[in-house]
Order: structure tokens, then C-alpha cells, then sequence
């Protein structure tokens, strides 16, 4: 299966390397796209090295073809995971703002890809009225989350907001492929 793994500007970023090692331990081809956020949490050659293809951080980055490559990858994903997501994420996702590869990728999949999102952030913030609505507004659009965690934060709070783990993502991709697969 063709996966479109999304990695925002969270901490929780370098974990995204465990997941797309182990989706391509699984047997799935993956496709990596960071925003420039992600990019101060871990590099794209690390992600590039894991899943041996290219990665995707700046719209000028598709500048080797004519046909857009966050179009391609919208047409060709399975499934689209971003993980983690931030709250600026979510916000663009939901209000369909395009600014960078990701939330233009997110934009042009078909409707029938299933699309994961596992949320990382401040407690304060995923509780926060405005996420809580972009969440309530993805879902009616048919988006699968994974909930945040509670736990020790890297803002040194304590509360929900971690990461779930990666474990528990790769159960809810099995699920989702499984139950949904693309037509």
C-alpha cells in the first residue's frame, strides 16, 4: 500500500522516524512530507534514508517535473497519516488552507483515502475550544484521529497531549487498511 506519512512541528516529530521505519517493515511504500516546523525536529534525511524515497518539505522542492509532486502523492495514497499533528495543522486541514506541501496534499486526496491523524501538543491547546472544533470538523468530514496520550509533556506539564504510541498508530493503520481498502 501506498502511505502518505505528514510530520508537523512538534516534538513528538523524531518519533515519526519509528513509524515509517516500521510501515516499511510492514511492507508499505512511504512517502514522507514535513512541514519546515518538523524540519527543526528532525531532518528529512532521516526520514528519506527509512523509507527510501524522496521527501517533501517546500512546494519548491517539485520543481524536477511539470506535474506537481503533492498532487501525485494525493493520487496515489492509500492512506494519508500525519503524525504527530500540530494545532496549526489541524486548523489548516479543517479550514482547507494550502500554504505548504502537506496541507495542499491534504486538500487534493480523493475522497475515498482514508486519512489518520495522530494530534501532539500542549494539553492546554488540544483542549482548547478552536482545536476542539477543527477535530469535531475533521471528523465530520470523515477523518480518523488517534488521540493524544496523557503523560509527562516536553513543556514540562503533565497531562494529555503526548503522542499516542506508535504501536497504537500502527494498529489503527492496520484497521483502517483492512476495513477501507481503496478502490
Amino acid at each position: 500500500m501506498n502511505i502518505v506519512l505528514g510530520i508537523t512541528g512538534s516534538i513528538a516529530a523524531y518519533k515519526a522516524a519509528d513509524l515509517a521505519s516500521q510501515l516499511v517493515k510492514a511492507g508499505h511504500q512511504v512517502h514522507c512530507i514535513m512541514t519546515l516546523s518538523a524540519c527543526e525536529f528532525i531532518t528529512p534525511l532521516t526520514l528519506q534514508t527509512l523509507t527510501r524515497q524522496p521527501v517533501l518539505v517546500t512546494l519548491e522542492d517539485e520543481k524536477q517535473s511539470w506535474k506537481p509532486g503533492h498532487i501525485k502523492l494525493a493520487d496515489q495514497a492509500d492512506l494519508f497519516i500525519v503524525a504527530p499533528a500540530t494545532a496549526s495543522a489541524l486548523g489548516h486541514f479543517a479550514h482547507g488552507l494550502a500554504n505548504d506541501p502537506l496541507s495542499s496534499t491534504y486538500l487534493a486526496l480523493p475522497r475515498s483515502t482514508q486519512v489518520l491523524i495522530a494530534p501532539a501538543m500542549n494539553g492546554k491547546m488540544w483542549l482548547h475550544p478552536a482545536t476542539q472544533r477543527n477535530v469535531a470538523t475533521l471528523k465530520t468530514d470523515g477523518v480518523h484521529f488517534i488521540d493524544p496520550t496523557e503523560g509527562d509533556l516536553a513543556c514540562g506539564y503533565q497531562g494529555i497531549g503526548r503522542l499516542a504510541p506508535i504501536e497504537d498508530i500502527l494498529t489503527k493503520v492496520h484497521q483502517l487498511l483492512e476495513k477501507h481498502p481503496r478502490a
